[in-house]
């Protein structure tokens, strides 16, 4: 708890830089956005004011780019206990008295230059985005996408982000429950690191980033403040470039132990009664969280940077409040209750400080040495409040007319399918990711029912309850990149799909948009339509937008990356033991079923990819009403008992998808030829868009065998009621993956080809 104030003498011999064109287009700002300051403030800012506004103006704090799109997406529900954007997290009602807060962010342009720091204070700020709410964190998921994993550079990367990750994550004891990692040129200087926690949360136990009530002491909690971090805000609202390894001080450190007490700190600390708000310090600092919580309670703080525990000597006020040292929270508490709180962190070996208290007003103002070095309107520094809302120009792709008048690959009709289906296996995007899951902790705490592996999506118990919460992330940027709205349609559609396999009814979404500089028109169309798409989805699918992460100028001097808008879907099991499914076949002799859209069209499939080298000329086929229609279908023949695996159709295509249910269990399948063709007449021009196409809106499933009822026939029913069609496939049998008159292949050779992979090594 050792505090290090600046040295008075030093810091009052630092001359504060003349406010010029130059300085300002330094700090990212335009010169409309310094008039704008000026005017708001009615006088030229000072520096450390520059500063300020240039971290909260700037993208990755502001959304200022994007803010007035991700207003249209659908953003309320009667589950959502909390409008989109109102706190730190999403929050919804999961019944019981219990509540689920979730959120995912990036942290791409840190990892792309300190890959371990980069993504391990991406998995530690999202969790503090979870427990400064109040909720506890259960679970968290991933997603990540790298450039070729043959680049000795890209292996650098995916090293160093998967062991931050799992470093971090495994020190803070919270499971990791799945994710994701695909691998493309277009990622080649952009990766990209997205981080999603789960909580949960006693309804009405909630906290909320407010300051309020005039007199209540302002305290800053956690670790010290140091320089790393500085501007770390603004270093991802840029392109990188060659210039950005220099940028490594923009790249906070993470300390997950002392995570570990400021959660248990912090939560111990709510139950007192007498926290008014409590905010994370996150991107921007303490000039973020004290400016937009005092926004959100319409009221004034005043605080003393002296007083801020420091890590280094001679911090000036610029340092201090632009500082993104990770594991600091800012909390308001209830006037006379301060020392309930300091004393709680204290025994908790952590730093608890005074630092200054709520006023009248609407302004924060920020004292150093004595002197008043920023005095600013909370409302002109936050998201939605005077912060610059911008439409920017938006141009339909050139390449988007140039994709459409390729020629379709011919397709060899003597093909081996065989030899195709272990190419796909083996692909990197396909083969499997034990390399990278497997140093993950996924079992602590002991609540995970499903973990990475063999289910669509992640399960975890809730304690207390029979219930479960189910989730995923999941977006095919290439599909994105071929047609953005039907990739963002997609990118929804095929999450919630996987949270449904797995035994849950999809509740609500928060998504992290990655994109690339968005004042180039053809990027901001296309993010345009991809948000139009994910909002298409949505509302067919009644899963509300509760909030999320938006990172633009993804890019390098090579291009910018596949337009990436990752979901992240939450979905409710209500019976954890009875409902949760996974993808592995269970038994010999159980019957096989696909439920439905026709298998068409190889468009944006691995299969042109790995085959052909191309991505083909638009998306896959989604019809969202028979999506709709689909996942009720199996929902409810998951939740009436008869199902004994599930797993949803999409990279490889059918035959893959029969592989991996027939790999994880160690079972084969033997599927008839006139089974097949029954499907096949239902739309398939040739063997390899049946086998490979990856049409969405399809799920494979099993009929348990032991069941007391006629499951064939029930499930006849549903998929009658829901008007989706059904197709009998043939039994899960003995050691080999037989389609009749396409292929046959060995089990155990499939799962030696799918494992091979050496990720990383």
């Amino acid at each position: 708890m050792s505090q290090t104030p600046s040295s008075t003498q030093d810091t009052l011999a630092f001359k504060e830089p003349e406010i010029t064109p130059e300085l300002v287009e330094q700090h990212g700002l335009t010169p409309d956005e310094f008039n704008m300051i000026c005017d708001y403030l009615g006088r030229t800012p000072t520096y450390t004011e520059l500063g300020v506004y240039s971290v909260m103006w700037s993208e990755h704090c502001s959304y200022k780019n994007s803010i007035l799109e991700i207003k249209k997406l659908p953003r309320t529900g009667p589950q959502l206990l909390v409008g989109a954007g109102e706190e730190n997290a999403g929050l919804v009602d999961i019944g019981d008295g219990l509540a689920c807060a979730f959120k995912i962010e990036s942290h791409n342009h840190p990892s792309a230059v300190e890959p371990y720091q980069g993504a391990a204070t991406g998995v530690g700020g999202i969790h503090r985005d979870i427990f400064t709410m109040g909720a506890r964190p259960v679970a968290s998921l991933n997603s990540l996408r790298f450039g070729s994993p043959n680049n000795p550079r890209v292996k650098y990367l995916l090293d160093g982000v998967v062991r931050g990750i799992g470093d971090y994550g495994n020190s803070f004891g919270v499971p990791v429950m799945g994710g994701e990692v695909c691998f493309d040129p277009a990622y080649e200087g952009n990766p990209l690191v997205n981080a999603m926690s789960v909580g949960i949360v006693k309804v009405g136990e909630t906290a909320s980033a407010i300051a309020k009530g005039i007199g209540n002491p302002v305290i800053i909690v956690g670790s010290s403040t140091g320089r790393d971090g500085i501007h770390g805000a603004t270093f991802a609202s840029e392109e990188i470039s060659e210039e950005s390894e220099a940028k490594r001080p923009s790249v906070q450190v993470g300390d997950p132990f002392t995570e570990k007490l400021l959660l248990e700190a912090s939560l111990e600390a709510l139950q007192t009664g007498g926290v008014v708000g409590m905010q994370d310090m996150g991107a921007a600092g303490i000039a973020c969280s004290t400016s937009e919580m005092s926004a959100k309670g319409l009221a004034g703080m005043k605080l003393d940077l002296d007083k801020v525990p420091a890590r280094e000597d001679h911090m000036t006020a610029y340092e201090l409040l632009l500082s993104e040292s990770q594991e600091r929270m800012l909390v308001v508490a209830e006037k006379g209750h301060e020392q309930e709180i300091l004393d709680i962190y204290h025994k908790w070996d952590l730093n608890a400080v005074v630092i200054g208290e709520v006023v009248e007003g609407d302004r924060v103002q920020y004292m150093k040495d004595g002197v008043v070095k920023a005095d600013i309107p909370a409302d002109s520094l936050v998201l939605g409040g005077g912060a610059p809302q911008y439409v920017r120009e938006a141009v339909r792709p050139a390449y988007l007319d140039a994709l459409a008048a390729e020629k379709a690959p011919k397709l060899d009709t003597a093909e081996d399918l065989g030899a195709t289906l272990c190419r796909l296996l083996g692909s990197p995007n396909i083969a499997s990711k034990r390399w990278v899951f497997e140093q993950y902790d996924t079992m602590v705490r002991t609540n995970t029912v499903s973990g990475p592996g063999p289910s669509d999506a992640g399960v975890i118990r809730i304690k207390g309850t029979v219930k479960g919460l189910a989730a995923k992330t999941d977006c095919n940027g290439k599909y994105v990149y071929l047609n953005p709205r039907k990739g963002g349609q997609i990118a929804v559609a095929e999450s919630a799909r996987n949270v449904v396999c797995a035994g849950g009814q999809p509740l609500a979404v928060t998504n992290c948009l990655n994109f690339g500089n968005p004042y180039k028109p053809e990027v901001y169309w296309t993010f345009k339509e991809a948000l139009g798409g994910m909002g298409d989805a949505c509302r067919a699918l009644n899963t509300p937008v509760t909030g999320g992460n938006v990172s633009f100028y993804n890019e390098n001097p090579k291009g910018a990356i596949y337009p990436t808008p990752i979901i992240g879907m939450i979905g409710l099991v209500e019976n954890v033991v009875a409902h949760a499914t996974t993808i592995d076949f269970k038994a010999l002799s159980e019957e096989l079923f696909y439920v439905g859209a026709p298998r068409k069209g190889l468009d944006g499939s691995e299969y042109y990819m790995q085959v052909h080298g191309t991505r083909g000329k638009d998306a896959p086929e989604i019809d969202l009403d028979v999506e709709v229609r689909l996942q009720a279908a199996v929902l409810e023949m998951i939740r009436s008992g008869i199902v004994s695996a599930a797993h949803d159709l999409s990279d490889g295509g059918l035959a893959v998808a029969l592989a991996e249910m027939a790999l994880h269990s160690g079972i084969g399948a033997k599927i008839g030829e006139q089974e097949l063709s029954d499907l096949a007449e239902a739309g398939s021009g040739s063997a390899q868009e049946l086998l490979f196409s990856e049409a969405q809106s399809g799920v494979l499933f099993t009929l348990r065998g032991d069941s007391d009822v006629d499951a064939r026939k029930k499930a006849e029913k549903i998929c009658a009621t829901h008007q989706i069609p059904l197709y009998y496939l043939g039994l899960t049998a003995g050691d080999f993956l037989e389609i009749e008159g396409m292929l046959a292949v060995s089990v155990s050779g499939l799962k030696t080809i799918y494992e091979s992979y050496p990720f990383g090594k």
